[in-house]
């Protein structure tokens, strides 16, 4: 296996300007010599020259003429920063700062006589000796994965969702895209050796434009994919459903199914996010009233139950909440994140039961948000049995308003904790429009994005090629690996998902900058797991239908003799940072000779009811997947709708 080189956060400067006097800067009270006083760990560097190529610190804090020494240093190390007014070590030498003379830092900071904040153009700074702020890994080789080209695309998705029938499928920007595009295709990649339509690719249909919808797999037997909202007229009302059918190499027949005179939304939505509840159901949640729009600051049930119920929370935050990031928890209340807030709801009346903390945002605008077009992304964390330890939600990315400051941490809460605070834990670099991919071995893939700008067309920059590893199972702030970089842009309608044999699915990139190509070419990202050169465990099994609490017995072989586990990973849809589905899930297993028997989980509050991709792992190595069912149907959506136009695989 290839090296792994560890850097760490061990040093770090304090840095302090009178340009916060001169120029109505923050200002940040320090004296010049070694004060018993200091914060421990500081120690005094010297006077530099600032603002030769701009300020040095691009995440200096906004203005805060009170502030001490120890609110900004705290400010800082919370936010994961080695320089405070907060940044890191390599500014200083990228912006071409260089020491002044110690007399020209001669101005005493407003918030504190007794200290001195630099001069005209100069700061004062103090390095950090203590103990590392963070601990980032950068495997290389077969180590950090790699990229790889898959196919030749025939439209640029705005959302993909793997189906239980072992294909995948896009739909894009029907009637804004392309003018020969029908909105949507599936593609097999037992034919890849066919790289077109007709091929790999088949041509589906939507009747209207699906431009900024959401998606999900229902826990119906067929496995439908049921996919909601639009940007425009009839498209923002519209209800889709496709039953995937065929396999892997045989031709599918079906296709998505719409009649607005029979079955619609009761609000048009557009941007809005979907979920299945727990009791099967399915919860349709915000939006705007097409293109730019008024907000649409309510929420619904499908298949249809009474009104709509006003959310004042959507209509107070809006324009910032759209694709909100729905969670049902153990509890069995529903965890809803939105701009840079978050609460919990009932999962009857959808009043609040408990408003959390506001998400932490960036060091220099506490404002910055998670949610479209603020656009972070988000993931459940593991749940394993017996699932006793509160769930866990990780936020990752996001920007501001006005200057479009990408976000360069992720946050994370256990919202069922009894004072539930979110963690903060700084990422190697900024990100806005990320997606993250839930692996089957308890990991977490960060990708895409732009390191400047928010989310829309020709609103972002720079873009990110690197891919980043997150492992909840390391201790806070030692758990991001740089792995390997892509070389294409993936920006503004860009995704990613899981596929059966434990690759990532990459698509899309609609940017519309000038810069950057509208992305038609669909990669695989090969994890670490994958690319070690180990044999793959395989396994076998029956039973693909299970209630909750069932024993399953499946047959195992482990090449590399274990130990085994096994992980079932929710149906996910990927669009805007959103994994509609996903749920990572490590049941109670236990095994004998050739097999192995799984306790499936408990009760619909821990694990919703539909598909998972159930894979084994033989030590750190995934097996293929099998779609199995958990649950059952128990709304009876396998009967819906009761219209001559939509076929139903029944109960």
């Amino acid at each position: 296996m290839a090296p792994t080189i560890i850097r760490s956060a061990f040093t770090a400067l304090f840095l302090l300007s009178s340009l916060t006097l001169l120029n109505a800067h923050a200002v940040i009270p320090v004296k010049r010599a070694n004060p018993p006083t200091l914060p421990s760990g500081w120690s005094y560097k010297g006077c530099y020259v600032d603002g030769v190529n701009g300020r040095i610190l691009s995440t200096q804090r906004p203005d805060d003429a009170a502030l001490t020494i120890e609110k900004c240093v705290q400010a800082c190390i919370t936010a994961g920063y080695i320089v405070a007014d907060c940044g890191d070590v390599v500014d200083i030498a990228a912006a071409g700062s260089t020491p002044a003379p110690e007399t020209d830092c001669n101005v005493k900071c407003s918030g504190d006589q007794n200290y001195l904040c630099g001069g005209g153009s100069r700061l004062t700074w103090y390095k950090w000796t203590g103990t590392p702020l963070y601990v980032w890994s950068y495997p290389t080789g077969a180590a950090a994965g790699r990229y790889e080209l898959l196919i030749g695309g025939v439209c640029i998705p705005l959302l993909t969702t793997p189906g239980v029938n072992g294909k995948y499928t896009f739909v894009e920007k029907y009637g804004t895209g392309e003018p020969n595009s029908t909105g949507a295709y599936e593609l097999d990649l037992a034919k890849l050796n066919q790289p077109g339509v007709g091929g790999a690719w088949r041509e589906m249909h939507v009747k209207t434009d699906v431009f900024c919808s959401a998606s999900i797999t229902l826990p119906d037997k067929g496995g439908r994919q049921l996919n909601v909202g639009g940007w425009s007229g009839d498209s923002l009302f519209g209800v889709r459903l496709y039953w995937p059918d065929g396999s892997p190499g045989t031709t599918s027949v079906n296709d998505w199914q719409e009649n607005g005179a029979e079955l619609k939304l009761q609000n048009g939505r557009w941007y809005p996010s979907a979920m299945v509840m727990s009791n099967g159901s399915v919860l349709v949640v915000g939006g705007e009233n097409g293109s730019n729009g008024p907000p649409v600051p309510t929420l619904e049930i499908l298949p249809k139950v009474g009104g709509t119920v006003f959310c004042d929370w959507l209509q107070r935050t809006d324009p910032n909440n759209l694709y909100p990031f729905l969670i049902t928890l153990p509890s069995g209340g529903i965890f809803v994140g939105y701009y840079n807030e978050a609460r919990i709801l009932d999962p009857v009346t959808f009043a609040t039961t408990k408003t959390l903390p506001n998400m932490p945002g960036n060091v220099n605008d506490a404002t910055a948000g998670r949610t479209y077009p603020l656009e972070g992304a988000a993931m459940i964390l593991p749940q394993s049995a017996p699932y006793s330890a509160p769930l866990g939600i990780l936020v990752c990315g996001g920007s501001t308003n006005g200057a479009g400051l990408a976000t360069d941490n992720c946050v994370s809460i256990q919202p069922e904790a009894a004072n539930a605070q979110w963690t903060l834990e700084r990422m190697p670099s900024q990100r806005v429009m990320p997606c993250i991919t839930a692996l089957p071995d308890g990991t977490y893939l960060i990708l895409n994005g732009a390191k400047q700008g928010r989310a829309g067309f020709g609103l972002a920059e720079n873009p990110n090629f690197n891919a980043v590893l997150y492992n909840p199972a390391k201790p806070v702030n030692q758990r991001m690996s740089v792995l390997a970089n892509t070389t294409i842009a993936r920006l503004y309608h860009s995704e990613s998902i899981l596929m059966q044999d434990g690759r990532v699915l990459v698509s899309g990139s609609d940017p519309q900058d000038g810069k950057n190509p509208e992305e038609y070419r669909v990669e695989v990202y090969v994890p670490p797991y994958l690319t070690a050169g180990r044999a793959r465990p395989s396994f076998t099994i029956a039973n693909k239908d299970w209630s909750y609490g069932q024993s399953v017995t499946i047959n195992i072989n482990l090449p590399n003799g274990g130990p085994a586990k096994v992980s079932l990973m929710g149906a996910e849809s990927s669009t805007h940072g959103n994994s509609m589905g996903q749920r990572t899930i490590f049941p109670a297993v236990s095994c004998g000779g050739g097999t192995c028997t799984i306790t499936a989980p408990p009760n619909a509050k821990v694990c919703p009811p539909g598909w998972f991709q159930l894979f084994v792992l033989d030590g750190p190595t995934p097996s293929s997947s099998t779609w199995i069912r958990i649950g059952k149907d128990p709304a009876s959506i396998g009967n819906w709708p009761n219209y001559p136009d939509f076929k139903k695989p029944g109960v």
